[in-house]
């Protein structure tokens, strides 16, 4: 069934109508709407609703044609759009905003957007869209729909948007940090040699939910010659003493990550690995010492390949990137500090980040890593993955 109408709630006049838009964010969002001259911003992408909305659409990321969207006005007008199966889902978290459903095997759902865009007044008017998440193919149909709207990429002043995360995030984060380095100091705490892999994921697994996070994404576990590899689960090989295991997770609440990885050794380190260590815990410090605002990302990445270089370990594309709606997000402590671009960006108060000095080929058959995350403060560094003490190496006893 096509439709050329929608039946949709509105808060145009209606005091009653509560807006979809988290309030801090509205000013913001309206700011980028003024500075990019448009009349609209369409999200599309479930790292952005969730940033304008406050929540996850469960199913978004699972199934691409189930779109979960946020339409935000220069007037300070706010409407959801989502798949009919989400309908409820959105309700309870959005109570009284307007939302606009597609039927998910009845409806287009791009005729449904263009129908909500037209019943906005957004006919033909500036809209900025995601084009790096929208399939081209329904951005194409969107065009053909909406032949007088001006369509462009809203895609890099969102994401620069949510590089600077406000107190409500940083507190979130900080939450997340701590329940990711918790879970994974008890997971390690419980592991006994003999026991596998899949063992340690299963108390890692237990933990995080214990400890209140809603989620979790790229869970790594990997031991002895495994640990060489950068993301990989966990398998049923068998701890053996000396080995070195390596066990990352990123914990989730509301679509915000936090990514922690923390290394350990079985009963004993393998030759030359404390060394290296002490190497890539002196890295550490000094990245600590270096994050502060106006702070080159690319000076504070040449210094960490120098040290690397300078005891014959080789380099990595990057020691640190920025995170919270996505597991890598702008600015890079990298070659690249900013994807796409190579001129070099600038730490500002604000930004929370992930850094991880780690060295995968070590050639002693084994790879090393240390990842926490930082905010970077008024006056230099916050650690906020800060239960374990990783200036030694663990010790799986």
């Amino acid at each position: 069934m096509k439709q050329d109408t929608v039946e949709r709630d509105t808060i145009n006049g209606d005091p009653s109508r509560a807006s979809a838009v988290r309030p801090r964010l509205l000013a913001r969002l309206q700011s980028v709407l003024t500075t990019e001259d448009l009349d609209a911003i369409v999200t599309c992408s479930p790292e952005n609703f969730a940033y304008v909305t406050g929540f996850v659409v469960p199913s978004q990321h699972l199934l691409r044609h189930r779109h979960a969207m946020a339409i935000v006005t220069a007037d300070g007008d706010s409407t959801l759009f989502c798949v009919d199966m989400e309908e409820t889902t959105v309700r309870a978290r959005a109570p009284g905003a307007s939302l606009a459903v597609f039927a998910e095997f009845a409806d287009d759902a791009i005729e449904v957007l263009a129908a909500t865009l037209r019943d906005l007044g957004l006919s033909d008017k500036r809209i900025g869209i995601e084009l790096a998440y929208l399939p081209a193919a329904d951005f194409r149909r969107l065009e053909k729909a909406l032949p007088r709207a001006a369509f462009t990429g809203i895609d890099s002043a969102l994401a620069r948007l949510r590089q600077i995360k406000d107190a409500d995030e940083i507190a979130l984060l900080t939450r997340l940090s701590r329940i990711a380095d918790k879970a994974i100091a008890d997971a390690l705490a419980a592991a006994r040699p003999g026991d596998t892999e899949m063992d340690i994921a299963g108390h890692l697994t237990r933990n995080v939910f214990d400890a209140g996070a809603q989620d979790f994404k790229l869970m790594i576990v990997a031991t002895g010659e495994r640990s060489q590899l950068p993301n990989v689960g966990p398998t049923d090989r068998v701890l053996s003493r000396g080995d070195v295991c390596r066990v990352e997770i990123f914990t989730m609440i509301d679509g915000y990550h936090a990514g922690v990885c923390r290394t350990a050794v079985v009963q004993e380190p393998p030759a030359g690995a404390e060394d290296i260590w002490s190497v890539l815990t002196g890295c550490k410090h000094r990245i600590l010492d270096m994050i502060r605002p106006g702070a080159s990302c690319r000076a504070t990445y040449d210094d960490f390949i120098a040290t690397l270089r300078r005891h014959h370990l080789p380099p990595i594309g990057f020691v640190g990137h920025g995170i919270g709606l996505f597991l890598h997000e702008d600015p890079y402590l990298g070659a690249t500090p900013t994807i796409g671009r190579t001129e070099d960006a600038k730490l500002e108060a604000g930004m929370v980040l992930g850094f991880e000095p780690l060295c995968y080929r070590t050639g002693r058959g084994f790879g090393l890593q240390n990842k926490d995350m930082v905010a970077v403060t008024d006056d230099g560094a916050n650690l906020l993955s800060d239960h374990s003490d990783t200036d030694q190496l663990l010790v799986i006893a």
